[in-house]
């Protein structure tokens, strides 16, 4: 069979989930106002049903003022300056903490307080537990007790006192008194408590603390002694001084020698120039003398660049130990040539000099050795004095030590001693005092705000409905528009047939008066039997239908869906209908071997019908299987039903005998519609398809998925699709 019809090339939507504008939102409302309306009496009942069954709660309070006595008392103007320093010294050295209010709320509020007042309430309340009055943060259970600040704490007292306001909420007004005088009780006990406690141990403090300052302050003064013993020294810093001195008067002497020693050099220099220019026959016995004056003065350079090092360095030090040893060499060396001198005098005394110069000459030797022996005296005594000034340090420090730790200790001891007389009265007075400033009294009525309830459930129902309908919408895949069917497919839409029964009150009581619901809803074609939509709108459907094919005829029309039960055979029902208006012969076909109903809905016999007629090789009796006049949609309508289930229905349907009937039964009507099953999941609809001139697709508003819309308008838009209509338009 030859197709007749350009196959036109349609772009497809894909199936993507948009985001939901105002107009959708609005839409949606209006949509789904019977699941708003629901969720809101769901809600405000719930709320209602709360406030009727929630007990009247009362509640009792009391003022208790917080005072810190520490920073207020204890360094008053009325105490003296020296008790006020011991006193500072007591508050660093006992590590009392600063003010913390939140901690003594954490105390009042704490469960070693709690169960003292529990053990005092449970002569009159036996069945009464901590999570009654503190809560319970497993169970979920709020606290009945409450402490905070009092609102009119003024900024000046803030630093040392504060009012806090204890309350405690239950059902039973005298309840709530009897807690709190429960809790009045162990407060002002804890309060003398904590006094004794403070007093206590502020003085167990105080006299631990003297008695080991005496014993640390006898222990330095056996040290001192001790060191005085072992060292022989009263003060080391006037020994030391005394040493400086001695050593100071030894340096001036050494000075003094050197200064005469240059001095004799001088004249002997002299002398030996005078004896030198006399005629002395034997100048090696001269020579004698020139020999000791150099050797003086090398010793002398020596001596002084020993005392320069000394004054830098030890004695043991390698370059002051090598000074002395060549001082020492020299020293010999002279004293030999001394001995030798001897010998020469009597060489001398044959050779003619005057005896007055050789005299002095003699004379100034014998000093110069004179002053070179106490020369080295001096600088033995004060290298001795040296090595003990470099003991002297370490003892200066270590006696300053001994000295500065009695000082501090008689101090601290004075401190504490002037303090003691009282401290007692002061400890007893420092810390944290509790009094009670407001009585509790009788529960009064706080109210459970039943009115504030249920306006909150009033106004939170619409909008957690709005809320619960908008997610649900955002993850539901379904179309609830004509206009969101056409968008997503891109198809030609030809016509929305309304919702039949729209779901209210008074559809609701026609479904139980069902012929005065039918009398009156005016988008319904009446029937004795079958309910069509209206006549205009199918009639509207159908000359969509043929002037679709740029006014081509379309003799064989295939109606089809996405899914199962969209209302395609209701719809081709009342497409026959309009046809047959139009004085046209039609025949509708139930080509739907998975699930045949147009026989059910006209109570038709399905004995025969499509699936006998092609299994039969006769040549085409077609009168034999369709069905004529049928009543009560229209005498111009033949029927031809499914027939029983065949075995292979592909086989049937893509045989040659199938396109003969289509090509015969188009010359004989002047339209043929065809009801097929849903397109996804069989091949049945794809052979129909592909036999005829037309195809259309039903999409039931509310029901149809997009994907699976997308999916069956891809596989029919290479057929001779023509459009889409949007079946049950309006539906809630």
């Amino acid at each position: 069979m030859a197709k007749t019809g350009l196959i036109r090339k349609r772009s497809v939507r894909k199936s993507t989930k948009s985001g939901i504008d105002l107009n959708q939102i609005f839409a949606l409302i209006l949509r789904r106002r019977f699941f708003i309306f629901g969720v809101s009496c769901m809600v405000v009942s719930m709320t209602t049903v709360g406030v009727l069954t929630t007990k009247p709660i009362y509640r009792s309070d009391m003022q208790i003022i917080v005072s810190s006595n520490l920073n207020q008392r204890l360094l008053t103007n009325e105490t003296l300056p020296e008790q006020r320093n011991g006193l500072n010294d007591f508050h660093n050295d006992f590590h009392i903490p600063p003010v913390d209010y939140i901690t003594q709320v954490r105390l009042m509020e704490s469960s070693k307080l709690v169960q003292k007042a529990i053990l005092l309430l449970r002569a009159d309340y036996p069945n009464i537990t901590i999570e009654d009055i503190k809560g319970n943060n497993t169970t979920g259970k709020k606290a009945s007790l409450e402490v905070t600040p009092s609102a009119d704490n003024s900024a000046k007292n803030q630093s040392f006192s504060r009012i806090f306001i204890v309350s405690f909420k239950d059902h039973h007004p005298r309840k709530t008194q009897r807690v709190l005088q429960a809790l009045e009780k162990v407060y002002q006990d804890y309060n003398i408590e904590q006094k004794k406690q403070r007093l206590s141990q502020g003085m167990a403090f105080i006299n631990n603390r003297i008695s080991q300052v005496q014993k640390d302050l006898i222990e330095s003064e056996k040290k001192l002694a001790h060191f005085r013993k072992q060292h022989n020294l009263l003060d080391p810093v006037a020994a030391s001084k005394v040493l400086l001195e001695s050593m100071g008067n030894i340096q001036k002497q050494r000075q003094t020698i050197q200064t005469q020693l240059q001095d004799i050099q001088t004249r002997y220099n002299k002398l030996v120039k005078t004896l030198n220019s006399q005629n002395i026959k034997n100048s090696s016995d001269l020579s004698v003398s020139v020999a000791d004056q150099a050797l003086l003065s090398e010793i002398k350079k020596t001596q002084i660049a020993l005392d320069k090092e000394r004054l830098l360095y030890q004695d043991d030090y390698p370059t002051v130990e090598k000074l002395k040893q060549q001082y020492q060499t020299q020293l010999a060396l002279l004293h030999q040539q001394q001995q030798s001198q001897g010998k020469n005098n009597k060489a001398m005394e044959l050779v003619q000099v005057d005896p007055k110069s050789f005299s002095e000459l003699t004379k100034l030797q014998t000093m110069a050795l004179g002053l070179i022996a106490n020369e080295n005296d001096l600088a033995k005594s004060e290298q001795t004095v040296r090595l003990e000034l470099n003991l002297y340090p370490s003892l200066i420090t270590e006696y300053n030590n001994l000295i500065s730790n009695i000082a501090v200790q008689q101090k601290t001891l004075d401190k504490l001693l002037l303090a003691q007389q009282s401290w007692e009265m002061k400890i007893s007075q420092t810390g944290f005092d509790w009094q009670i400033i407001a009585e509790p009294d009788l529960g009064i009525y706080i109210g459970n705000r039943q009115w504030l309830f249920i306006i909150s459930g009033l106004l939170i129902g619409p909008f957690l409905g709005i809320i619960i309908a908008l997610i649900s919408e955002f993850f539901n895949q379904a179309i609830f528009s004509a206009y969101d069917l056409q968008k997503l497919t891109n198809l030609q839409l030809l016509g929305s047939v309304p919702q039949l029964f729209p779901f209210n009150l008074k559809n609701t009581l026609g479904y139980l008066f069902r012929r005065k619901q039918l009398n009156s809803n005016p988008c319904l074609t009446v029937t004795s039997k079958i309910k069509l939509p209206s006549r205009k709108t199918l009639d509207i459907i159908y000359q969509n239908i043929l002037i679709s094919r740029n006014a081509l005829a379309v003799k064989s029309l295939m109606l089809t869906s996405a899914t199962p039960r969209e209302g395609k055979t209701t719809i081709i029902l009342g497409l026959g209908t309009s046809a047959a208006h139009m004085h046209q012969r039609v025949l509708i076909i139930d080509a739907n071997f998975q699930s045949p109903s147009l026989h059910k809905i006209l109570e038709l016999s399905n004995d025969w019908g499509l699936s006998l007629l092609l299994v039969d090789e006769v040549d085409l009796e077609t009168d034999d299987y369709v069905q004529h006049y049928i009543q009560p949609i229209h005498p111009s309508i033949d029927i031809l039903t499914a027939g029983p289930i065949p075995e292979d229905t592909v086989n049937l349907l893509s045989s040659h005998r199938m396109q003969k009937l289509i090509n015969s039964f188009t010359q004989i009507y002047d339209i043929v519609l065809i009801d097929a099953p849903a397109i996804l999941g069989t091949v049945d609809t794809r052979i129909l398809a592909s036999l005829c001139q037309g195809v259309v697709i039903v999409g039931r508003i509310g029901q149809i998925n997009r994907h699976k819309l997308v999916q069956a308008t891809d596989i029919l838009s290479k057929l001779n699709l023509i459009g889409i209509i949007a079946n049950n338009e309006g539906r809630g």
